[in-house]
């Protein structure tokens, strides 16, 4: 029989799989021939009328721009892209052929935001689109490729005459004095040509198609990248509510004063983007759905308990380690005693502190009673928790998620002489779908109720590495690094995804 640690590798990759650029552009984008030429986009038609062209920014858009063009072939006119620098060489070195366009590609591709950072580069390529998109007519189409991760630093196009040194500089002072990633996506695209919906009112009047690979817990298309293809839910009213919350009213640079005071005050009406059709096309939703599918043909009951989770990677551990005891006690015929409702109270009043959405727990916990004690499990779930950094340790955070999760399951078993946790085999997986947890080569790490004994008796103290933020150097030195999800790049990126997975034994 296989490991749980191979099934759940298996079930990783099927999701990873599924929103690989490639393969995720071969299933939505058809090209129908003949007398009047159509695009297909997940069954909706736009017909090609006259010429067709392609943009794109992000992390994964070089991927999806190869996999287009070879869609596309000689209906495309032209394109352009603007993707991180550095990453063709990486590709290249990788072995990963399928993701670099080919000689003489009618794309040109431009790489820039050294560090994810708008720079001079990542200017000339968003210029360079924005060109594009001013020259179209009304019989032209534009194909939109957008990949949520690195989509807003390669976009930084500032509304004249704001400098894109001045914008930078007070998008750092707002970062410096706590405003939110939200706050400050909303102070970039008021002062940026292309974001919140700029670049679909430029393209204006050519029909305009995005295709988007999300990033974002709920798929919100005026958050991802930006959104430059969508309409802007904020006003120039919510801008500065912002600067006046973090005092920076009265020390803005004159240009983004002029620009301010002569911003429109109210967003850009919804019917204004009858010309746009925005298709999400990869979202960790889909990464687990497949997940649960991969999973099921391996004989496991599955099933997604939130794509949307978030919250400190502390507190998600301890959700993560109490859902395992629960799901033991079921298992083993325990789950209706009074240790399994303290268990479904604690899980309960966690969740609620988490505020994750779409988490009905109430109904997962019932599904969960529902699957009988014979079948192995595997829960699935995804999202993106946050490190509160403390130490000066390397790691990420999936794999200090799993080395907390580990943590959290050796204590539960040193304390409950009850422990349900010797009836069964449990396997806990943690994994970035880009490839990269922080700044290590290893997307995560895997994790068991033996972990932390058996780091003892090779001398390693897992608090002590957990204190320092130091999980990559624990799992490196752990058993060889056996513990490590290294699944190199991967060209795609759609958060992060853990499983539970355990039988009984």
């Amino acid at each position: 029989t296989m490991s749980l640690r191979e099934h759940a590798l298996s079930v990783f990759r099927g999701a990873l799989g599924t929103v690989r650029p490639a393969p995720m552009l071969r299933r939505a984008l058809k090209l129908q021939g003949d007398g009047c030429p159509q695009l297909l986009v997940k069954g909706q038609a736009f017909p090609l009328k006259r010429d067709l062209y392609l943009v794109g920014f992000g992390k994964a858009v070089l991927g999806m721009a190869a996999a287009a063009e070879e869609i596309l072939g000689d209906h495309l006119t032209r394109g352009i892209i603007n993707v991180p620098l550095g990453i063709q060489e990486s590709l290249q070195r990788a072995g990963m052929q399928e993701m670099l366009l080919k000689p003489h590609s009618r794309i040109q591709v431009i790489e820039g935001a050294k560090n994810n950072l708008p720079d001079a580069e990542a200017l000339k390529g968003a210029v360079a689109i924005q060109e594009l998109a001013e020259g179209l007519t009304a019989d032209d189409l534009l194909l939109v490729l957008i990949s949520g991760r690195g989509g807003s630093a390669l976009l930084p196009a500032p509304i004249p005459p704001i400098l894109l040194e001045e914008k930078e500089k007070l998008t750092k002072l707002l970062a410096s004095r706590g405003a939110a990633i939200q706050e400050l996506n909303i102070v970039r695209k008021t002062l940026s040509v292309l974001k919140g919906g700029g670049l679909a009112q430029l393209a204006h009047p050519a029909r305009v198609v995005s295709l988007i690979l999300s990033d974002v817990i709920g798929d919100p298309l005026d958050i991802i990248a930006s959104g430059p293809t969508a309409p802007s839910s904020h006003s120039v009213q919510d801008c500065l509510q912002i600067l006046t919350k973090y005092n920076l009213l009265h020390s803005l640079p004159k240009s983004v004063e002029t620009v301010l005071s002569s911003s429109p005050t109210k967003p850009t009406a919804p019917e204004n983007y009858s010309h746009v059709s925005n298709i999400i096309l990869g979202s960790n939703r889909l990464a687990l759905e497949e997940a649960r599918r991969q999973a099921e043909g391996l004989g496991y009951a599955a099933l997604v308990l939130s794509a949307a989770v978030q919250g400190e990677v502390g507190h998600v551990a301890t959700l993560y380690c109490q859902l395992i005891q629960l799901l033991c006690l079921g298992l083993s015929s325990l789950a209706e005693g009074p240790l399994g409702d303290e268990l479904r109270g604690n899980l309960l009043q966690l969740a609620a502190e988490l505020q994750i959405p779409g988490l009905h727990l109430e109904e997962f916990l019932r599904a969960l009673r529902g699957l009988g004690p014979d079948r192995p499990v595997c829960i699935l779930a995804g999202g993106e928790t946050t490190v509160q950094l403390q130490g000066t340790g390397k790691g990420g955070r999936n794999q200090e998620l799993a080395l907390r999760v580990g943590l959290g399951l050796h204590k539960a078993q040193a304390t409950g002489a009850s422990s349900p946790q010797g009836r069964c085999e449990i396997l806990f997986l943690s994994g970035g779908t880009d490839g990269q947890d922080g700044p290590t080569e290893a997307a995560g790490a895997f994790c068991s109720p033996r972990l932390v004994a058996e780091a003892l008796q090779e001398g390693l103290d897992v608090e002590a590495f957990l204190r320092n933020n130091d999980s990559y150097t624990f799992f490196s030195q752990f058993q060889g690094g056996h513990h490590l999800l290294v699944t190199g790049l991967t060209g795609t990126n759609v958060m992060d995804i853990q499983a539970i997975l355990i039988r009984a034994t």
